[in-house]
């Protein structure tokens, strides 16, 4: 997710998120991960603030710092999880 600098500090990214998370419910996911760079520190405050954990580090990605996990639905008894994974 990138937002331009001039339209920072305006809310575009925190629409973006909700919409990443609403389009993640309706294909089903249960949560969503996503990681960020160190210097990235409003995108950081931006996950932190929306209910996203620093967890461990998964996956490959050389240029991350930082990893999220948000859980966005509840386990229903009897099915497991489908993951989206926003990188």
């Amino acid at each position: 997710m990138f937002v331009r600098p001039d339209a920072r500090g305006e809310g575009g990214a925190a629409v973006l998120l909700d919409a990443a998370e609403d389009i993640a419910r309706r294909l089903g996911a249960h949560r969503i991960r996503l990681n960020t760079r160190q210097d990235l520190v409003e995108a950081r405050r931006l996950y932190a603030l929306r209910g996203y954990a620093e967890i461990a580090a998964y996956g490959d990605d050389p240029l991350a710092d930082h990893w999220f996990e948000k859980r966005i639905r509840i386990d229903p008894p009897g099915l497991t999880n489908t993951d989206i994974a926003l990188l």
